[in-house]
């Protein structure tokens, strides 16, 4: 578990370094969730979640679709602030610079592979190995992951969605709505937050 986190770490640092625009990206950042899913099926087994929906479990979708759509549109009003700020604006457009460079697609697939794989890892086979903090565990694992790449508002952005699905992840026992959530907030950001810092 820790040596998939410190691989991890040192991919995500060094993905973040290639030049925007640059070939390499993709398969560094490809090679990322791979590290993650392997991490994640190394643990043992994972389960998606069910909720109590009307008296029957369910499998949770729209809620966690919902709650990435309200927490992008939280992330993208704070970048409107946060894009007055030079030493904050300026991590951000940092790492934009792989949201506008390439094709919409790839960076797409990007986006969602990187989400599950995340989300797999984290949720799943952190969560899963901390009885007793889960949530905390599973965050302060994820924001260290993020922090080790340099770049203080995406550790920040890291924090944030990572309590919102550890508490889905509680409240459903599975990996599922942190799952979309994730994936949702995230290609929102990848879509949305090139206009905002444009």
């Amino acid at each position: 578990m820790l040596a998939t986190i410190v691989i991890g770490a040192v991919v995500l640092a060094l993905s973040l370094r290639i030049r925007p625009g640059d070939a390499a990206f993709y398969p560094a950042t490809f090679a990322l969730a791979g590290v993650w899913v392997v991490g994640a099926l190394t643990s043992g087994p994972l389960r998606l979640g069910r909720i109590q929906f009307r008296g029957r479990d369910r499998r949770p979708l729209l809620t966690p679709l919902l709650v990435g759509l309200g927490l992008a549109g939280i992330f993208v009003l704070g970048a409107l602030l946060v894009r007055e700020l030079p030493v904050l604006g300026e991590q951000v457009r940092a790492v934009l610079g792989f949201a506008v460079e390439g094709p919409l697609a790839l960076l797409l697939a990007i986006t969602v592979v990187n989400g599950v794989a995340e989300e797999l890892f984290f949720r799943g086979a952190v969560y899963e190995v901390a009885p007793r903090y889960p949530i905390a565990t599973a965050t302060v694992a994820n924001v260290a992951v993020v922090v080790a790449s340099g770049n203080l508002m995406l550790g920040f952005a890291a924090a944030l969605l990572a309590i919102v699905v550890g508490l889905q992840r509680r409240a459903t026992g599975g990996v599922l709505a942190s799952v979309i959530t994730h994936v949702t907030w995230s290609t929102v950001m990848l879509l949305a937050l090139p206009w905002v810092f444009g």
